[in-house]
């Protein structure tokens, strides 16, 4: 449960920079938690997670350490898992974010100890428990899955079912604690799981995008056109939060260049495997000589691949887009308004 920090104790170096970072907001604390170790980055996550309240008594006391700090705020600070996902999806990247979260935060993440079990299971699995359930009992599962697993069990609903999800996903409230305890309950006794926490239910727009993003391409445009008859507004707002890989094409070269710095070359090998000609020619181009004939090379020495690894890949390379957008490294808006100057 989220404390007063370091409540009646002494704060050890960790603890100190976790306040630090929760001062300094997402944006700087962001960059600075980028620097460190995944596993040191657990255990500050960690840390901002317990706080709950930061009295200006103890922002003083570390601003006496770190003088170089202005005093953000001349009253208390809200920490807790609102501004530790906030500063992690900064420094990580959302997926990443909600990943480091879900091992640090249990108890007010994602997942109870219930939920985490479904969650860890297969997607097929997955579908067999809830696939006779209520639509709302399906997208309260899908909420609390990864966007990857997510569209994998939605691959597995029927056509009818799907857009409907998708549709209560991105308009999705807050569940009361009662609703969400009931919803656990039928599911424990199929899973022989006891329910020891409740649930915070996840959702919203972002998250369908990032499902339908995660789904194959034909699925999803056949989705979203669905959704269009129904409810235009929405659709529109769940297209404005979508970028698939093949939307790479739509960026100038100052963007592409600045993505290819930040991600991995066997990730790009592999999520070339299915990229249409042209935009295999754009990010090649955007690389080395050298660089580009090590993919080559190593795309042929690949051989046939299993789709679920190369769309895998490219959401990978997605997340790293999504991360430097909300850093400001790049602007998407470009992507999207060259989509509609094609159209």
């Amino acid at each position: 449960m989220p404390e007063t920090a370091a409540e009646g104790g002494v704060l050890n170096k960790t603890q100190k920079l976790a306040m630090l970072l929760v001062m300094l907001g997402p944006e700087h604390g962001g960059a600075i938690l980028r620097q460190f170790q995944p596993r040191e980055v657990e255990a500050i996550s960690r840390e901002m997670a317990r706080f709950s309240l930061i009295s200006r008594e103890q922002q003083e006391a570390i601003l006496a350490e770190f003088s170089d700090v202005a005093l953000a705020a001349s009253t208390s600070l809200y920490a807790g898992i609102d501004a530790t996902r906030s500063t992690l999806e900064k420094a990580l990247g959302s997926f990443k974010a909600n990943d480091v979260l879900g091992r640090v935060a249990p108890s007010r993440g994602t997942t109870s100890s219930a939920m985490q079990a479904i969650a860890e299971m297969d997607s097929r699995h997955i579908f067999n428990l809830i696939r006779d359930e209520q639509l709302q009992v399906i997208t309260f599962i899908v909420s609390h899955l990864s966007a990857e697993k997510a569209a994998q069990v939605l691959n597995l609903l029927r056509e009818e079912q799907r857009d409907q999800v998708i549709e209560r996903l991105a308009t999705i409230a807050p569940t009361p604690v009662e609703v969400a305890e009931k919803v656990m309950e039928v599911l424990n006794a199929k899973l022989g799981v006891k329910q020891t926490r409740a649930l915070n239910q996840t959702g919203g727009v972002t998250t369908a995008a990032d499902i339908l993003n995660a789904m194959d391409k034909t699925v999803s445009r056949t989705l979203l056109t669905t959704i269009e008859e129904r409810n235009p507004d929405l659709c529109m707002a769940i297209r404005k939060k979508m970028f698939t890989f093949e939307d790479l094409l739509l960026l100038g070269g100052a963007s592409i260049q600045r993505i290819m710095r930040e991600i991995e070359m066997r990730d790009l090998t592999m999520a070339l495997k299915k990229a249409s000609d042209p935009l295999k020619k754009l990010l090649l181009s955007n690389i080395s000589r050298r660089a580009a004939e090590s993919v080559q090379e190593e795309m042929a020495f690949l051989g046939n691949v299993k789709l679920r690894d190369v769309e895998a890949a490219q959401f990978r390379i997605i997340d790293a887009v999504r991360k430097l957008e909300a850093e400001g490294e790049i602007d998407l808006d470009e992507a999207r308004a060259n989509e509609n100057e094609l159209v």
